[in-house]
């Protein structure tokens, strides 16, 4: 284990001037990772320590789960990729070698892996099969921010199932599942796992882990019972009250309202009363489509997406203006285009009615009710907000970082792939395929954001780049420094990894470089040890100091340590 007279640990007292993130400052300021460009980061020694530790802990989960371990190369050929559709995607790094080839730097290995499992499984009898590897991914990420958050270059653990019908796949995938439960419980982090999107990756069902923290860049809805990425949660909407029915629409002038608040004061409405046309063009064959939301509500484009099953845009106003109306005073009554109603505006349509657009410049219509007034296709496309409910318990809003994913892939890329094993009747199927993803860079920087205090980073006991930081204000020849070379040695016979902070420096700047590094335990020998005849022991989280008889103060130690988080 390092003296800390001889190792790399460059700490910092100020943070980076663009740095947001509590791990961005923390983990540059104590001297784990330093940047070389945008999005791109090293590793220094201490901070290595913490990744592969993390790394370990999933490593030993998926072999305890049947998994294999190998390796697939970053640069790939770009034909695999154009069979599978996804060459295109615009985070794919492109590149071509010497001889003019397109090749990609690969963000995953969905293609790679599904070519060997195209080749080598012949049989029902070589299924199931789980395969994993951890591997650098690239990603041509076009905003890079906080730190090692989001990156453009980062090592990610995928591992892949082999399986020979849905029922094989659900069946990896739950393994999988209580495997990633146990690495973030092991790695001492807060975490959910909630419903998600497939997003690029296709398949016909996801799932992500979440950690939560300020910092995250994705939101979480949670109820008891209940917890799903906010990109596909769904949720019954806040009641609004609603003006009364009408026998019929009824015009009324807005002249100069074309926004919902503008419209909803005028009226003396609340803002839900309204319906809101969103109209878009369908990526696949052009189609004009009217979304309609509750006034108060807004989209979400990822359900949208999936609702159209179809990548969209919005339309432009000469293109509204030419089929529907005037961009400001649209609605669904009279419209010749299909319409998709948001379920929580028919939900809150009974017993009363909603305003919307005239399709004339000006005007708005009281009174209306879908399916009396325009015809409709009801979808769930709207983001859902706190305070709306799910079975009857109301929903929160949390920032998360997203720490790890499952994918149910199915026949996603066997298919184009050719992907297949002969059943036990000679007959030719498609493999089912599962994707699961573990990003230790991540994991190490939401323990920083979940447990980082004033004094700097608090690692949980697991993850730790140390177990003790042993610090030592004895000088050379002193009784105090014999007595910390000795602790040093019996600390890491019995198995805990010690940074020993040997240097020549004064107390202050050596408690505050523990401080900011955050091992679990620090552990101080000096002339007042000796005359009490007891040894300071410093709990990181919560700053706990407490005391140890000299005599068997390693064991003692060690068996302090074995009880912390």
């Amino acid at each position: 284990m390092p003296r800390l007279s001889e190792y790399l640990l460059p700490t910092e007292r100020d943070p980076p001037a663009d740095a947001e993130a509590i791990s961005h400052k923390l983990m540059v300021r104590a001297g784990l990772i330093r940047q070389v460009g945008s999005g791109l980061w090293s590793w220094l020694p201490a901070g290595w320590r913490t990744h592969q530790r993390i790394v370990q802990i999933v490593r030993e989960e998926m072999d305890a789960i049947g998994g294999q371990e190998l390796l697939l190369p970053v640069l790939q050929p770009a034909e695999v990729w154009r069979r599978t559709g996804r060459y295109g995607i615009e985070e794919l790094f492109k590149l071509k070698d010497r001889r003019g080839a397109d090749m990609v730097l690969a963000m995953t290995h969905e293609e790679v892996i599904t070519t060997h499992a195209a080749q080598a499984i012949r049989s029902y009898r070589d299924l199931p099969m789980i395969l994993y590897h951890f591997q650098v991914k690239e990603r041509d990420e076009p905003r890079p921010r906080a730190g090692v958050l989001r990156t453009r270059e980062f090592v990610m653990k995928d591992s892949y199932s082999f399986d020979l019908d849905r029922e094989g796949l659900e069946a990896s995938y739950e393994r999988h599942i209580a495997a990633y439960d146990r690495m973030f419980d092991r790695c001492g982090l807060e975490w959910y796992r909630v419903h998600a999107d497939v997003g690029m990756m296709g398949g016909h069902g996801a799932d992500e882990y979440m950690a939560p923290c300020a910092a995250g860049e994705n939101e979480v809805a949670l109820a008891p019972g209940y917890a799903a990425n906010v990109e596909v949660a769904t949720a019954d909407p806040q009641p609004v009250a609603l003006p009364p029915q009408l026998t019929a629409p009824e015009a009324v002038e807005t002249p100069g309202m074309t926004t919902i608040e503008a419209v909803a004061t005028h009226l003396a409405l609340p803002p839900g009363a309204l319906l809101k046309a969103f109209p878009v063009i369908k990526q696949e064959g052009g189609e004009l489509v009217m979304v309609v939301v509750r006034g108060d509500h807004r989209v979400n484009e990822i359900k949208l997406r999936n609702a159209l099953r179809s990548d969209f845009r919005p339309a432009h106003p000469q293109e509204i203006e030419e089929r529907i109306g005037p961009p400001g005073y649209i609605g669904p009554v009279g419209t010749e285009i299909p319409i998709l109603l948001d379920a929580g505006a028919a939900a809150n349509g009974a017993g009363g009615s909603y305003v919307t657009g005239a399709n004339r410049s000006g005007a708005h219509l009281r009174g209306v009710e879908p399916g009396r007034d325009f015809g409709f296709e009801l979808v769930d496309v709207r983001a859902v907000v706190a305070g709306d409910t799910h079975a009857g318990a109301t929903i929160r809003i949390e920032p998360a970082i997203e720490v790890g994913n499952l994918f149910k892939l199915g026949t996603r890329y066997s298919e184009p792939l050719g992907a297949t094993y002969l059943d036990q009747g000679g007959n030719a199927k498609l493999i089912w395929m599962g994707s699961y993803g573990f990003g230790p860079a991540r994991t190490a920087a939401a323990a920083v954001e979940q447990f980082a205090d004033a004094k700097g980073i608090s690692w949980p006991r697991a993850i730790s780049p140390f177990d003790v930081h042993l610090v030592t204000l004895g000088k050379p020849g002193s009784a105090e420094l014999a007595l910390s070379e000795r602790l040093y040695d019996e600390l890491q016979a019995l198995g805990l990894a010690v940074l020993y902070d040997d240097r020549e420096s004064g107390p202050g700047e050596k408690f505050a470089d523990a401080e900011l590094l955050g091992c679990p335990a620090r552990v101080t020998v000096g002339r007042r040890t000796l005359e009490a005849g007891e040894l300071e022991v410093q709990v990181r989280r919560g700053l706990e100091a407490r005391t140890v008889p000299l005599e068997g103060a390693a064991d003692a130690v060690a068996e302090l340590w074995r009880t912390l988080a």
